[in-house]
């Protein structure tokens, strides 16, 4: 599932009149680049939530058939529901018996799926989570066995702890996940809400694991002043 119904407040002024996943990045959206980093990763499967500026992201989806993908619309046209919000309006389309894979529209990366997904079949998580050692105002906290404990915002001080340990270090979000799909069931928040509160209040009964991602190429593309960098990382 690629995220990609955000208003884009900091995309400005690009959002004043389009949807920031339809942002070129050398000449590509960054849609467009995702749905091709699902591919190269063997996804051809793909569901995209759309609320911002929707109709032109189908359209497009429709004028470039998809760029080779299968591609289901989760339409949030009437409320943007924020990314665990937007997950459980998806659970139709996600709801099988095998491992779905999240990512943000706004990222641009080459985390291996294939990787992330031994990973997190090795070790039998519910969610794992792609993480880096960079520097990030917010972070999600981990013990020395990559488990998901807590999360902190750098600049306010603020910490939510899910499990008391010790020790504690501190990694960025990648916004590449891969989920069990029993994570449906466990799931308890309800209308719009942040991935972020759905991993801190299943940590603890839970096991969500991150995976040390720094060696690849990450950028968040959130902001109109990333583009420049990112044509640099993503020819």
């Amino acid at each position: 599932m690629i995220f990609a119904a955000g208003i884009g407040s900091r995309f400005k002024p690009w959002t004043d009149n389009h949807p920031k996943a339809l942002a070129l990045v050398n000449e590509k959206s960054l849609l467009q680049r995702n749905v091709e980093y699902l591919q190269a990763n063997g996804i051809f499967d793909v569901v995209i939530n759309v609320h911002h500026f929707s109709e032109q992201i189908i359209d497009a989806i429709q004028q470039n058939n998809g760029w080779g993908s299968n591609i289901l619309i989760s339409d949030e046209t009437n409320e943007v529901l924020e990314t665990g919000g937007g997950l459980m309006k998806a659970m139709p389309f996600l709801n099988t018996d095998e491992p779905f894979v999240t990512i943000n529209a706004d990222i641009l990366t080459d985390i291996s799926i294939t990787d992330l997904l031994l990973f997190h079949n090795q070790n039998q998580s519910l969610i794992s989570l792609s993480v880096s050692n960079r520097i990030s105002t917010r972070n999600f906290l981990f013990n020395d066995k990559n488990r998901l404990c807590g999360w902190e915002n750098k600049t306010t001080g603020e910490k939510k702890i899910s499990i008391q340990e010790a020790e504690l270090y501190s990694m960025a979000y990648c916004c590449v996940a891969i989920f069990n799909p029993t994570v449906f069931n466990h799931i308890t928040q309800k209308g719009k809400f942040s991935l972020t509160d759905v991993y801190l209040s299943l940590a603890e009964n839970n096991l969500i694991l991150g995976k040390d991602c720094s060696a690849n190429k990450f950028i968040d593309v959130g902001k109109s002043e990333s583009v420049a960098i990112a044509e640099k990382l993503f020819l």
